[in-house]
């Protein structure tokens, strides 16, 4: 296994099964850097958003590391202010912004802001269309939506003609959202997990750093393979050019069945999800 190797969404596309994350990375220099570094690690899996602000140095790297366009994989998300009269030109300035002229996966970000609730719905509804509409003009290769709970993609699925293909959530050992995770499967949805060292978190559980030591690898590394092992397409993000590169060394070990059922039995222990039909944006 390496960071190149693709895990198959349900429309076809090969989506390489771990990502580089840029949430909470600033604009300019910051995020610049951190994904010039990651795509020089061997990265080919970049997610952002618009609401990340982050687009234009994101693309920036991009431009500058000379990968060709289709060695990789981007993500962009369509943020909760939306509506479907504009979700379209949402999408066109984030591509000018990344300097591409279609992204991989585009994303519904949130499944109920608060601009729209309680009619979060209808909005989706008609959201999707124009999204399934970009992939129709060649803009988005594959659309999914992010944060979504079971009953937020049922209603999707009332008028969908392109089922979503990635459910990006917050997911890591002490927040496994089982349900969520299960509904995806059952649906052939792909899980991405955002957060999946916790928002930094997921350090401070004892017991990770002993597993950790056992195999000679840092507990980031330990957590991101429990997630491979999982099956979820981990985005593990970071703005230090050491752990960057040390996030990549998860492939030379397996962990093993007791170990995997220890960190299965680590929920709670260091912070849950938001209610997404409660938060206040």
């Amino acid at each position: 296994m390496t960071l190149t190797d693709t895990y198959t969404l349900n429309n076809g596309v090969l989506i390489p099964q771990v990502g580089f994350g840029t949430w909470q990375s600033k604009d300019g220099d910051e995020a610049y850097n951190a994904v010039k570094v990651a795509l020089e690690s061997g990265y080919r899996h970049i997610d952002t958003a618009a609401v990340y602000g982050n687009e234009v140095s994101v693309g920036k790297a991009i431009a500058d590391s000379g990968i060709p366009r289709e060695d990789l994989f981007i993500t962009t998300k369509l943020w909760g202010t939306n509506t479907t009269e504009d979700a379209a030109a949402a999408l066109d300035e984030s591509l000018n912004k990344l300097g591409l002229d279609y992204v991989d996966l585009y994303l519904i970000h949130w499944p109920n802001p608060k601009a729209f609730r309680p009619n979060f719905e209808e909005r989706n509804a008609a959201v999707w269309k124009a999204m399934e509409a970009a992939v129709n003009a060649g803009k988005a290769r594959a659309i999914g939506v992010s944060n979504f709970h079971p009953n937020h993609i049922d209603k999707l699925l009332k008028t969908a003609e392109i089922n979503p293909a990635v459910n990006q959530i917050f997911v890591n050992p002490s927040d496994q959202q089982r349900e969520i995770v299960a509904y995806n499967v059952k649906h052939n949805i792909l899980t991405e997990a955002y957060s999946p060292l916790g928002t930094g978190r997921i350090f401070e559980i004892e017991e990770l750093k002993d597993i950790a030591k056992r195999y000679n690898k840092t507990v980031a590394q330990v957590v991101l393979r429990w997630s491979l092992h999982k099956g979820y397409l981990p985005l593990p993000k970071s703005v230090t050019a050491e752990r960057i590169r040390e996030n990549t060394d998860i492939f030379d070990f397996n962990l093993s069945i007791e170990d995997i059922a220890f960190i299965d039995g680590l929920h709670g222990k260091s912070g849950l999800a938001s209610n997404p039909d409660e938060v206040d944006f």
